[in-house]
């Protein structure tokens, strides 16, 4: 990670690197105006707040609760990684790359 980027999640990182490769300019009017790190911080936390909700969502319509969890945690883990990957896919689309 750059030293630069400290205090920044995952999200924003890979959202930096997005703008690094299609907008560089943007990045430098950022840095100037002393704003690109608590700009890159609030997209971390627009995806981290919309993977949670997202996650949730999912497992409730798809009948991934606590009770297959205690019954059989392997089909348990299974359902919650093809959710979390989907929701991954989803943020990533949607704010990353936007």
């Amino acid at each position: 990670m750059k030293d630069y980027l400290k205090g920044v999640g995952i999200w924003g990182q890979r959202h930096y690197e997005h703008l690094k490769a299609t907008k560089p300019s943007v990045i430098g009017v950022m840095r100037m105006n002393g704003n690109l790190i608590p700009y890159l911080q609030s997209v971390d936390e627009q995806a981290d707040e919309m993977c949670f909700q997202l996650v949730k969502q999912l497992a409730k319509q798809e009948g991934v609760t606590e009770e297959l969890k205690r019954r059989d945690q392997m089909a348990w883990v299974g359902a919650m990684n093809s959710i979390r990957d989907r929701v991954n896919e989803i943020v990533l689309n949607e704010i990353v790359l936007a």
